[in-house]
């Protein structure tokens, strides 16, 4: 049986009908940026992630980008970044002639932890930008008391992980401001490109960034500083909408999914696998992606072995950022930040999407207890 990495198909035929209904009328208005969609969404998601401000973005990396360009971070200011993430996480920073400073990972989440934080600041840190990877919350209570200490702060990159939940909060419950990404294959996906940033509570930081995505413009034609074209389009914020109160539901899916393969795949020794841990207390891990480490050097021939059975797989990520070409100027070494790098070499993402069967979950799963000669 094939098993796609991925399938956005059923998904996006649930909301087929509403979506063309809503395209007809928009196509009659023919108002097509920043309309009656854009600001019903926002009003949304800051409801859903209990935010005072949301808003909309072009992109993920976009709603990074706007809520640092609202921070005033620019050249010589320091930026503590997670090294193992998606390359927007430091792309943005170094957009803005700022120095992304690279940090190690806790390995029972791949995310950062308040003790890595700490040992990372400077007198020039501007900012901290823990990420929630794959679907779990950062070490926030760690970070954020680091981050109170110093009087830094912190923007959390939720793009994975919109409704995460931990310590009695929802990832943008924490931080200054929060980036989402909206990416046709994140939990809750668009038919293209879109993001959001969102506002804990300064209603001034929040007017800035409203005005930062629109080329730094209030009134029409009046420009108080350099900003952006960052607008979302009203089609995607019409999908986003739709989707949005199936959310919860598809979230539970990919958890009851996750919570089949940890029971069925048990069998597996430490040396063989590692499975993800939800280790967040009061937490909700909403599985972006069900990412597990391949030990022994094994991780490509697994990988290999689940393509001849037509299971698809990911590497989220094979390369570090400080290991990039583009960030070699900075001067890390290999070595310097061991679990990323051995995180790199070991994590293989499995399918885990709510619309997945019975027999495709066992399908994989017997692949992979078959690799290492497991019944």
């Amino acid at each position: 049986m094939a098993v796609p990495m991925l399938e956005l198909a059923p998904q996006n035929a649930a909301v087929k009908a509403k979506v063309l209904e809503g395209l007809s009328g928009l196509i009659d208005r023919s108002a097509f940026i920043l309309g009656e969609n854009v600001k019903g969404l926002e009003a949304e998601i800051s409801a859903y992630a209990g935010a005072a401000h949301a808003v909309a973005m072009s992109s993920g990396t976009d709603a990074l980008l706007a809520a640092l360009m609202g921070l005033g971070i620019g050249h010589g200011d320091e930026v503590i970044v997670p090294s193992f993430t998606f390359f927007a996480s430091a792309g943005v920073v170094s957009r803005l002639g700022a120095k992304p400073v690279f940090i190690d990972l806790d390995p029972a989440t791949f995310n950062a932890t308040g003790a890595l934080v700490e040992a990372a600041i400077t007198p020039r840190t501007k900012a901290i930008m823990p990420v929630h990877l794959f679907g779990q919350l950062a070490d926030m209570p760690g970070i954020m008391a680091v981050a109170a200490k110093h009087g830094i702060p912190v923007v959390e990159d939720a793009c994975q992980s919109l409704g995460a939940k931990g310590w009695g909060k929802s990832a943008g419950q924490f931080g200054d401001l929060t980036a989402y990404s909206f990416y046709p294959t994140k939990n809750l996906g668009a038919f293209g490109d879109a993001g959001m940033t969102a506002i804990r509570g300064d209603a001034a930081l929040a007017a800035r960034v409203r005005r930062i995505r629109v080329h730094g413009m209030e009134p029409v034609y009046m420009h108080h500083e350099v900003g952006m074209n960052g607008r979302m389009d009203e089609f995607q914020a019409l999908v986003l909408r739709a989707k949005l109160p199936m959310l919860d539901g598809w979230h539970e899916g990919r958890r009851k999914h996750a919570t089949w393969y940890l029971e069925r795949m048990k069998g597996l020794a430490a040396d063989e696998v590692v499975l993800p841990r939800e280790v967040v207390p009061e937490g909700r891990h909403i599985y972006n992606q069900f990412t597990i480490r391949v030990k022994g050097g094994r991780r490509d021939a697994l990988q290999a072995h689940l393509k001849e059975r037509g299971i698809g797989s990911a590497i989220y990520y094979p390369i570090c950022l400080h290991e990039q070409p583009c960030f070699a100027f900075l001067g890390y070494k290999a070595g310097q930040l061991p679990e990323s790098e051995l995180a790199a070499k070991e994590v293989l993402s499995l399918p885990v999407y709510p619309e997945m069967t019975a027999a495709m979950l066992e399908e994989v799963a017997s692949a992979i207890l078959g690799f290492f000669g497991k019944p």
